[in-house]
């Protein structure tokens, strides 16, 4: 069989010299096409979709866009949030990667697509091969619910699955794997089955790829050891509780944040913990071990920097009821696992660590590595942050609040909150690293007003914002919603706050301190006071954000925003809501909620 070389004819407007190169380049790339298409794999139309609330999801699946190009299928990378449902019929292939969060909701900007899809005349999707990977956290109930409800739609709708769902806990690099490998066995399977395409167009589709965005250089595997420069308490003594504000110096690093992002943080667990878990198993910490990812290490060493000691979950349970099985007193263990029982087990877990599971049933463990092959990975932590680099240059700044309380007779804290408060002090250095958030940032036009709601530690990205539009010279009206315990002890940036009132830059400051009446006060009330002039902020313009406690403080603050725009608009509930959905759908909601 002959081929027909193309050619660039004598009209077309490039020179003698270029015209030649480019028949040149098309005379070889076309005889290679001839000699290898037979070679070559059929490609793919492949969607990749994620839901992502913090950056993780976005992140895993840039990876599979990538790894699918340079299989030489046809990959797109897609954001749930403003994606159809009435899209995804269109597509034939299609890769989902969905985050669960609060109480096993998908991410804020995803609902809508999820609602869509649950609708009852929703047309079915027996033409969609598809694959679901479901990202989450065992700690909570509702682990990868979302991910879940999302499987089972796209199944009950007629989808077939690619590969199975794979549920991922924080820890997530080995069933992501896990996930991948079949993910890409079923995609080669189905393209053996496609029409082979040509060699030149393989060699087209892959010069024609799009440029990934550059990985950061500092990520959760490869932190910045950034010294700590400034730590000073926020409250004051005579409070019930502590809050930190934190300055990490990156000056002279190549790390670079906006206002908005959040700041992870490598954490270290107690020593003194390690040594009480170590001599309750009559363990030497100097034992070797091996680690998954980090490799040989001893076992203080893993227990105090790579693994998760401070809580319980399922999983964990379930590992040490196996190792005890033959032993009389982990039948009780292992009679909380069945599914019958699951209240018990969370109430058994609730507030307990492997201190606890060791002396309620001890004499289980007597080999150090079941003991690290039964330990989650430590887990970053990230915070909001709190500085601008506008405004704060060469510096991170966080907000910390310290958790300390007393549970089943012990005292425990917040394994990286007790890092910062009292095992770190100025000059010594922490691995950070950015985690962005693109889905939280300022409005584009630096005229518009903002409404930013954020009691206790969410006023972190709110002062960033605020040092940031007056660094830029942005002109919009600022309102922020502040709540806390009382004024007199817990009022948070105090003096910058009032300061930024006085001169105007902070057009409104309203306040709630839940505990200096004999009545609790909270932003959410302080929105319903001034519910007509936030509606008119709203018609006029502005965004609103919202951050910090989600299973409670967001979802009353949604409520109230519900509540306004149906009173001051006149709405019904139904016509409100869709109010609100078109704020969201105008990137001017949003949520940044943990």
């Amino acid at each position: 069989m002959s081929h027909q070389v193309p050619f660039i004819p004598d009209n077309a407007p490039f020179t003698p010299e270029q015209r030649g190169w480019l028949n040149g380049f098309l005379a070889g790339l076309y005889s290679n096409a001839a000699n290898q298409t037979a070679d070559v794999p059929s490609s793919l139309k492949i969607a990749v979709l994620y839901a992502s609330q913090s950056g993780t999801a976005e992140g895993l699946a840039r990876k599979v866009v990538k790894d699918l190009k340079a299989k030489g299928h046809i990959a797109s990378l897609i954001s749930l949030e403003g994606y159809t449902p009435a899209a995804l019929i269109a597509e034939r292939y299609a890769i989902f990667i969905a985050s669960t969060y609060g109480e096993g909701d998908a991410p804020d900007a995803v609902r809508p697509f999820f609602e869509q899809l649950c609708l009852e005349h929703f047309p079915c999707c027996e033409n969609l091969s598809y694959s679901v990977l479901a990202l989450g956290d065992s700690s909570y109930e509702h682990f990868c619910k979302f991910g879940i409800d999302l499987d089972s739609k796209l199944a009950a709708l007629g989808g077939v699955r690619i590969a199975n769902r794979i549920d991922c806990d924080v820890d997530l690099d080995e069933a992501f794997a896990q996930w991948k490998q079949a993910l890409y066995f079923g995609l080669d399977d189905m393209a053996s089955a496609r029409p082979v395409r040509s060699a030149l167009s393989a060699s087209i589709t892959s010069a024609s790829k799009v440029d990934e965005p550059v990985a950061a250089t500092h990520t959760r595997e490869n932190p910045y050891l950034a010294p700590l420069v400034d730590k000073r308490p926020l409250t004051q003594d005579v409070s019930s509780k502590l809050t930190l504000h934190l300055a990490f110096n990156i000056s002279g690093s190549d790390v670079t944040y906006d206002a908005g992002d959040a700041c992870g943080v490598i954490p270290q667990n107690d020593p003194g913990l390690v040594e009480e878990i170590l001599h309750a198993l009559n363990f030497n910490g100097t034992v070797p071990v091996q680690l998954p990812k980090s490799g040989a290490t001893n076992l203080y060493d893993a227990l105090l920097n790579h693994l998760q000691i401070t809580r319980l979950t399922r999983k964990m349970i379930e590992a040490y009821a196996t190792i005890g099985k033959q032993s009389v007193q982990c039948h009780t263990l292992t009679s909380l696992l069945v599914p019958e029982q699951q209240g018990f087990l969370e109430k058994y877990t609730y507030d307990r660590g492997l201190i606890d599971l060791i002396h309620d049933y001890p004499h289980i463990l007597h080999d150090p590595a079941d003991l690290v092959a039964m330990l989650p990975r430590l887990s970053p932590r990230l915070y909001s942050i709190s500085s601008s680099p506008y405004a704060h240059t060469g510096e991170i700044h966080t907000t910390v609040a310290v958790v300390r309380y007393r549970s089943h007779n012990r005292e425990r804290g917040g394994v990286c909150s007790t890092l910062f408060a009292d095992r770190t002090a100025t000059g010594e250095t922490l691995p950070v690293y950015i985690q962005p958030n693109k889905r939280f940032r300022l409005p584009a036009d630096s005229a518009a007003p903002i409404i930013m709601i954020g009691p206790g530690t969410g006023i972190a990205p709110f002062r960033a914002f605020l040092h940031q539009r007056r660094a830029l010279g942005h002109t919009g009206c600022n309102w922020l919603f502040f709540g806390e315990r009382s004024a007199a002890t817990d009022f948070l940036y105090r003096d910058e706050l009032l300061a930024m009132q006085a001169d105007g830059h902070l057009t409104r400051l309203d306040l709630a301190f839940s505990r200096d009446q004999e009545h609790k006060i909270y932003v959410q009330d302080r929105m319903l006071e001034q519910a007509a002039t936030f509606y008119q902020w709203l018609e006029g313009g502005a965004s609103l954000y919202v951050c910090g406690d989600a299973s409670r403080m967001a979802k009353d603050v949604d409520a109230t925003l519900h509540t306004i725009v149906e009173r001051q608009s006149g709405l019904s509930a139904d016509a409100a809501s869709e109010y609100i959905n078109a704020l969201k759908d105008q990137h001017r909601y949003h949520r940044d909620v943990y």
